[in-house]
């Protein structure tokens, strides 16, 4: 990723509109989708990606980033804005003279074709010669690891062999751009982790622009090199992975990524950047802010902790402290690795992740009450 990219998205703010004809990579500029009847699925998008850069949309489902796809690949038409690749505009050509490929989620191979004739179908209908083609189709088999497959139909293949063929498909065409609309949602859960690494591999060693729509977080997280969050039709933040993991911006993001415990309460005190919040339960955490900005004493506010930064105090008496609370164990969910705490304190649900060797010592004991403790520097101020 292009250093000016990372520290423009680093602080998580969404991203400002690029200018139009700015030259390499894509830019989505002021975007904007209105479905007849006023239904806004898109509102002023703004983005850069570079080429070479795997970039997520993520989001829940009505939030736009499928629209989003749709439409640099020429699969919808804007209301509003511009789709400018390399300095061109991409909005005024149909979706087979643009140089992007899009990847459904459901592969539509011929089920009647080879593995080798369903890739080089795409280069049939560009009008190239059968001996070039299925070199070029072979070329692209063996990129994703499927040239000895090359006389099977897809029936004879496993789910993970079909996406493989569908990238095959598309690759072949050599796009300047590869969309991904929800590419593994067909796949079960090992298939799924395991064409994580597989599209991750094939996008580092192609070089190529990946942007891949998902509703899933930990998708998001483990593929991209930005994690571009949709929701009402807007951009909430677009950063790495670790900053939207550990550092979402606003409040839309902090719940949606999930793992996390949001405080709605009033700033009761404020000593220099120091901010004391409580909420109407008497919840209370403090949270360091920056530059001496921020809210004022008696500001409604959000802040969040994530809940792997909470841990149990065990053997915890007297009265509470900031930075903690007294919560009711409501479930103890074994992760293997890990031990999640549903809690609730004061009507509010709470969670903490502690690991996984004290499940036995946890085991059972919903209905019963332990204080959980965390750090002020884990405490983030959230936009509303």
């Amino acid at each position: 990723m292009a250093e000016g990219v990372a520290e423009s998205n680093s602080e998580g703010a969404a991203p400002a509109a690029p200018s139009a004809q700015t030259g390499s990579g894509l830019d989505l500029i002021g975007l904007t989708k209105v479905f007849p009847g006023g239904a806004v699925a898109v509102d002023d998008v703004n983005l850069h990606i570079d080429h070479g850069e795997y970039v997520v949309l993520l989001g829940p489902s009505g939030c736009g980033k499928t629209t989003t796809l749709r439409m640099i690949g020429g699969h919808e038409y804007p209301t509003e804005g511009d789709i400018v690749l390399d300095g061109e505009s991409l909005v005024d050509l149909p979706p087979h003279r643009r140089p992007t490929t899009t990847v459904f989620q459901h592969f539509a191979l011929f089920p009647h074709r080879t593995v080798l004739d369903n890739v080089a179908f795409g280069l049939k209908m560009e009008g190239i010669g059968k001996g070039e083609r299925r070199k070029k189709a072979m070329e692209a088999l063996e990129m994703v690891g499927l040239s000895e497959l090359k006389d099977r139909k897809p029936a004879a293949l496993s789910g993970g062999q079909q996406q493989r063929v569908a990238l095959a498909r598309v690759l072949v065409t050599k796009p300047k751009a590869l969309l991904l609309d929800e590419p593994l949602g067909d796949l079960d859960r090992l298939l799924q982790l395991r064409m994580r690494v597989e599209l991750r591999n094939l996008q580092r060693q192609l070089g190529l622009m990946f942007i891949h729509v998902t509703h899933n977080q930990e998708e998001a997280l483990s593929m991209a090199d930005r994690v571009v969050v949709m929701n009402e039709a807007r951009i909430q933040q677009a950063a790495d992975p670790l900053t939207i993991a550990t550092r979402p911006a606003a409040e839309l993001v902090d719940r949606f990524m999930g793992d996390n415990n949001i405080i709605h309460g009033k700033v009761t005190e404020r000593t220099g950047n120091r901010l004391l919040v409580e909420d109407a339960a008497h919840l209370r955490a403090s949270v360091t802010v920056e530059n001496g900005g921020g809210p004022a004493v008696g500001d409604d506010v959000f802040v969040s902790v994530r809940a792997a930064a909470v841990e149990l105090a065990d053997g915890a008496a007297g009265e509470k402290t900031v930075n903690s609370a007294d919560c009711e164990i409501v479930f103890v969910e074994f992760l293997g690795d890990l031990v999640k705490l549903h809690l609730t304190s004061g009507g509010e649900r709470m969670l903490a992740k502690v690991p996984g060797d004290r499940y036995h010592a946890l085991r059972g004991r919903e209905g019963e009450t332990v204080r959980i403790v965390w750090k002020e520097g884990d405490v983030q101020l959230l936009d509303a």
